[in-house]
Protein backbone atom coordinates (compact mmCIF):
# COMPACT_ATOMS: atom_id res chain seq x y z
CA UNK A 1 0.00 0.00 0.00
CA UNK A 2 1.46 3.13 -1.10
CA UNK A 3 0.88 6.13 1.67
CA UNK A 4 -2.04 8.83 0.75
CA UNK A 5 -1.67 12.40 2.18
CA UNK A 6 -3.92 11.42 5.23
CA UNK A 7 -1.37 9.14 6.20
CA UNK A 8 1.24 11.47 6.37
CA UNK A 9 -1.05 14.11 7.60
CA UNK A 10 -1.78 11.48 10.76
CA UNK A 11 1.80 10.84 11.03
CA UNK A 12 2.65 14.18 11.36
CA UNK A 13 0.52 14.79 13.88
CA UNK A 14 1.15 11.87 15.88
CA UNK A 15 4.89 13.04 16.15
CA UNK A 16 3.99 16.36 17.25
CA UNK A 17 1.50 15.22 19.91
CA UNK A 18 4.28 12.49 21.15
CA UNK A 19 6.80 15.97 21.35
CA UNK A 20 4.33 17.15 23.76
CA UNK A 21 4.40 14.12 25.56
CA UNK A 22 7.91 14.45 25.84
CA UNK A 23 8.04 17.20 27.31
CA UNK A 24 7.60 17.63 31.15
CA UNK A 25 5.54 20.98 31.54
CA UNK A 26 3.73 20.88 28.69
CA UNK A 27 2.88 16.96 29.04
CA UNK A 28 0.19 17.67 32.14
CA UNK A 29 -1.59 19.65 30.05
CA UNK A 30 -4.25 18.27 27.68
CA UNK A 31 -3.95 18.71 24.17
CA UNK A 32 -7.80 20.97 23.84
CA UNK A 33 -5.72 23.67 26.55
CA UNK A 34 -2.95 24.04 24.59
CA UNK A 35 -4.55 24.96 20.84
CA UNK A 36 -6.87 27.03 23.06
CA UNK A 37 -3.86 29.02 24.64
CA UNK A 38 -2.05 28.89 21.43
CA UNK A 39 -5.42 30.42 19.70
CA UNK A 40 -5.53 32.93 21.93
CA UNK A 41 -1.65 33.84 21.52
CA UNK A 42 -2.16 34.34 17.76
CA UNK A 43 -5.64 36.13 17.45
CA UNK A 44 -6.94 39.93 17.69
CA UNK A 45 -9.21 41.59 20.10
CA UNK A 46 -12.33 40.81 18.20
CA UNK A 47 -11.28 36.97 18.52
CA UNK A 48 -10.01 36.09 21.96
CA UNK A 49 -13.55 35.27 23.32
CA UNK A 50 -15.06 31.77 24.33
CA UNK A 51 -17.20 31.93 21.25
CA UNK A 52 -13.41 32.62 19.06
CA UNK A 53 -11.80 29.86 20.11
CA UNK A 54 -15.03 27.86 20.11
CA UNK A 55 -15.47 28.46 16.55
CA UNK A 56 -11.74 28.14 15.84
CA UNK A 57 -11.23 24.97 17.76
CA UNK A 58 -14.97 23.46 16.49
CA UNK A 59 -15.62 22.09 19.69
CA UNK A 60 -18.86 22.57 22.21
CA UNK A 61 -19.14 25.72 23.85
CA UNK A 62 -19.21 23.43 27.21
CA UNK A 63 -15.91 22.15 26.21
CA UNK A 64 -14.20 24.78 25.49
CA UNK A 65 -15.49 26.91 28.53
CA UNK A 66 -14.09 23.63 30.65
CA UNK A 67 -10.76 24.35 29.14
CA UNK A 68 -10.46 28.14 29.66
CA UNK A 69 -11.32 27.58 33.34
CA UNK A 70 -8.99 25.34 33.73
CA UNK A 71 -6.12 27.41 31.97
CA UNK A 72 -7.53 30.26 33.81
CA UNK A 73 -7.27 28.33 37.11
CA UNK A 74 -3.36 27.53 36.58
CA UNK A 75 -2.84 31.18 36.11
CA UNK A 76 -2.19 30.63 32.68
CA UNK A 77 -5.13 32.69 31.39
CA UNK A 78 -6.67 36.26 31.90
CA UNK A 79 -10.52 37.58 31.89
CA UNK A 80 -11.36 41.65 30.76
CA UNK A 81 -14.53 42.84 31.03
CA UNK A 82 -14.87 44.57 27.00
CA UNK A 83 -14.45 48.13 28.53
CA UNK A 84 -17.33 49.23 25.64
CA UNK A 85 -19.53 46.54 26.03
CA UNK A 86 -19.72 44.14 29.42
CA UNK A 87 -21.41 41.33 28.02
CA UNK A 88 -18.05 40.71 26.01
CA UNK A 89 -15.33 38.91 28.75
CA UNK A 90 -11.53 39.11 26.47
CA UNK A 91 -9.43 36.23 26.94
CA UNK A 92 -5.39 36.90 27.37
CA UNK A 93 -3.02 34.47 28.18
CA UNK A 94 -0.63 35.47 31.31
CA UNK A 95 3.42 35.57 30.50
CA UNK A 96 3.44 32.31 32.23
CA UNK A 97 0.55 30.80 29.73
CA UNK A 98 2.53 32.71 27.12
CA UNK A 99 5.89 30.59 28.36
CA UNK A 100 4.21 27.38 27.42
CA UNK A 101 3.31 28.33 24.89
CA UNK A 102 6.47 29.41 23.70
CA UNK A 103 7.77 26.02 24.71
CA UNK A 104 5.56 24.63 22.06
CA UNK A 105 7.06 26.73 19.28
CA UNK A 106 10.43 26.13 20.33
CA UNK A 107 10.05 22.30 19.42
CA UNK A 108 13.16 22.63 16.84
CA UNK A 109 12.33 19.30 15.10
CA UNK A 110 10.03 20.52 12.61
CA UNK A 111 11.72 24.01 12.20
CA UNK A 112 15.24 21.95 11.43
CA UNK A 113 13.18 19.44 9.10
CA UNK A 114 11.68 22.43 6.81
CA UNK A 115 14.93 24.36 7.24
CA UNK A 116 16.81 21.25 5.57
CA UNK A 117 14.28 21.51 2.57
CA UNK A 118 15.47 24.88 1.64
CA UNK A 119 13.38 28.49 1.75
CA UNK A 120 11.77 27.34 -1.88
CA UNK A 121 10.47 24.24 -0.74
CA UNK A 122 9.24 25.93 2.57
CA UNK A 123 7.43 28.16 0.58
CA UNK A 124 5.85 26.03 -1.64
CA UNK A 125 4.92 23.30 1.08
CA UNK A 126 3.30 26.69 2.86
CA UNK A 127 1.10 27.92 -0.03
CA UNK A 128 0.14 24.57 -0.59
CA UNK A 129 -1.24 23.87 3.03
CA UNK A 130 -2.55 27.47 2.85
CA UNK A 131 -4.56 26.35 0.08
CA UNK A 132 -6.07 23.21 0.89
CA UNK A 133 -7.16 24.66 4.30
CA UNK A 134 -8.83 27.32 2.15
CA UNK A 135 -10.44 24.62 0.08
CA UNK A 136 -11.34 22.71 3.14
CA UNK A 137 -13.36 25.84 5.01
CA UNK A 138 -15.10 27.18 1.99
CA UNK A 139 -16.41 23.68 1.66
CA UNK A 140 -17.37 22.90 4.89
CA UNK A 141 -18.29 26.97 5.27
CA UNK A 142 -16.34 27.87 8.03
CA UNK A 143 -14.72 30.82 8.79
CA UNK A 144 -10.85 31.53 7.92
CA UNK A 145 -9.41 33.43 10.97
CA UNK A 146 -7.18 35.14 8.62
CA UNK A 147 -4.37 37.53 9.22
CA UNK A 148 -6.19 40.96 10.02
CA UNK A 149 -4.32 42.86 7.31
CA UNK A 150 -5.57 40.19 4.54
CA UNK A 151 -8.61 41.03 4.98
CA UNK A 152 -11.66 42.34 2.50
CA UNK A 153 -11.94 44.63 5.46
CA UNK A 154 -8.49 45.63 6.14
CA UNK A 155 -8.17 49.63 5.06
CA UNK A 156 -6.39 52.53 5.95
CA UNK A 157 -7.72 55.97 7.41
CA UNK A 158 -5.51 59.17 7.85
CA UNK A 159 -2.38 56.60 7.64
CA UNK A 160 -4.15 54.28 10.30
CA UNK A 161 -4.89 51.04 10.25
CA UNK A 162 -8.94 50.54 10.04
CA UNK A 163 -11.50 47.99 10.06
CA UNK A 164 -14.16 48.73 7.38
CA UNK A 165 -16.57 45.81 8.67
CA UNK A 166 -16.40 47.27 12.62
CA UNK A 167 -15.52 50.93 11.62
CA UNK A 168 -12.85 51.24 14.05
CA UNK A 169 -9.20 52.23 13.83
CA UNK A 170 -7.07 49.32 15.06
CA UNK A 171 -4.13 48.98 17.19
CA UNK A 172 -1.36 48.41 15.19
CA UNK A 173 -0.18 44.96 16.37
CA UNK A 174 -3.79 43.79 15.75
CA UNK A 175 -3.09 43.79 12.11
CA UNK A 176 -0.44 40.78 12.14
CA UNK A 177 -2.85 38.61 14.30
CA UNK A 178 -5.71 35.82 13.02
CA UNK A 179 -9.63 37.65 13.30
CA UNK A 180 -12.58 35.50 13.94
CA UNK A 181 -14.01 37.98 11.26
CA UNK A 182 -11.53 37.42 8.81
CA UNK A 183 -13.24 37.41 4.88
CA UNK A 184 -10.55 36.83 1.97
CA UNK A 185 -10.25 39.46 -0.68
CA UNK A 186 -13.14 39.20 -4.01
Amino acid sequence: MTPTFFDYVERLNSLLRSWQRDDVQVSTVPAVQLSALRYLSICNHYSDTVTGVTEYLGLTKGTVSQSLKALEERQWLVKRLDPKDKRIVHLRPTQTGLALIQRLATLQVLENALAQLGAEAEQQLTALLHELLTQIQQQESRKSFGICSSCRFHQHRDGQPFCGLTRELLPGDAIELICREHQAPA
